[in-house]
């Protein structure tokens, strides 16, 4: 276990002692709004060949194995999972069809982020929504809270991450964009400034009536999000669920605040489940230095 999760999670369990007398109040919150800097991607499903590029990219540039679990000699996963942050999925009624993309949502007022009491998940530079390893703990609240179920843990890692799309922020660091956008072939989905997308979304629709949906989803679902739909067929038939305005987070605090009067028995919970995990890894640290190295001698 690195330095930085080992001291948050000392941290943590000491915290838990002061937790009965040192409540962290939830303060309700008003609609929530892009950040100035705010970057997403627009996904317009008439533009979508289905030919997965960016399924492979997305895996390559993120360092996941390609998930042949379910066929050795391809990548075809079926869902969002521990090894895949983006896929393509197939709608199909009778000569009706569609491809849908899918992947996190980057929500203005996320639901993963406030149901985070430790703050492992946030919205960063470019509003882009992260996760910060040295801070989990693996309680999975994120993945209830997100209305688009995107996180996905690891179940078969010793040391185990929630995965879920984190928009390449590693490349645009370098001034590049999402590894799915750079070689999308048709340019179905596209990468750029938020406000821009946005009303590159409503040009389009203006521009071609009857191609669309009249309706740019994403733009006010939960609150907003700063991945943007464009569609020509029903969008909960791509998958989409038909959210109202109200952000996921604002729903998230009002649960917490009504049931946790203002966060003493969650900071007392996650103090034993830090002490806890960090007992764990102690021990299978030790285990394996008992281990022999490849090579010893017997």
């Amino acid at each position: 276990m690195n330095r930085n999760r080992r001291s948050f999670l000392q941290g943590l369990a000491t915290a838990g002692a002061t937790a009965a007398t040192s409540a962290l109040p939830v303060q309700a919150k008003g609609p929530i709004g892009a950040p100035d800097d705010a970057v997403g991607m627009l996904y317009d499903t008439t533009l979508c060949i289905g030919c997965k590029s960016c399924v492979v990219a997305c895996n390559e540039a993120n360092e996941l194995p390609p998930d042949t679990r379910r066929d050795e000699l391809y990548q075809a996963p079926m869902s969002l999972n521990d090894q895949t942050k983006n896929i393509i999925k197939l709608y199909k009624d009778g000569d009706r069809r569609s491809y849908m993309k899918q992947q996190c949502m980057h929500c203005l007022d996320p639901g993963c982020a406030t149901a985070c009491m430790i703050g492992s998940y946030q919205k960063r530079e470019y509003g882009i929504v992260t996760w910060d390893p040295d801070k989990c703990i693996g309680c999975r609240y994120c993945q209830l809270a997100c209305p688009y179920e995107i996180p996905k843990f690891e179940w078969d890692d010793t040391t185990p991450r929630l995965v879920k799309c984190e928009m390449c922020n590693h490349l645009i660091a370098k001034g590049q964009q999402p590894a799915c956008c750079e070689v999308c072939p048709r340019g179905a989905v596209i990468y750029g400034k938020y406000t821009d997308l946005l009303e590159e979304a409503h040009r389009r629709l203006e521009d071609n009536p009857g191609r669309y949906v009249d309706h740019v989803y994403g733009e006010k679902e939960a609150g907003g999000s700063q991945v943007l739909y464009l569609s020509h067929v029903p969008f909960e038939m791509l998958g989409l669920p038909p959210l109202d305005e109200e952000s996921a987070g604002k729903l998230t605090r009002s649960v917490q605040h009504g049931i946790y009067k203002g966060f003493i028995a969650p900071v007392a919970l996650y103090a034993i489940l830090g002490t806890v995990m960090l007992r764990n890894r102690r021990l299978d640290r030790a285990e394996q230095q008992e281990q022999p190295q490849s090579g010893d001698e017997e």
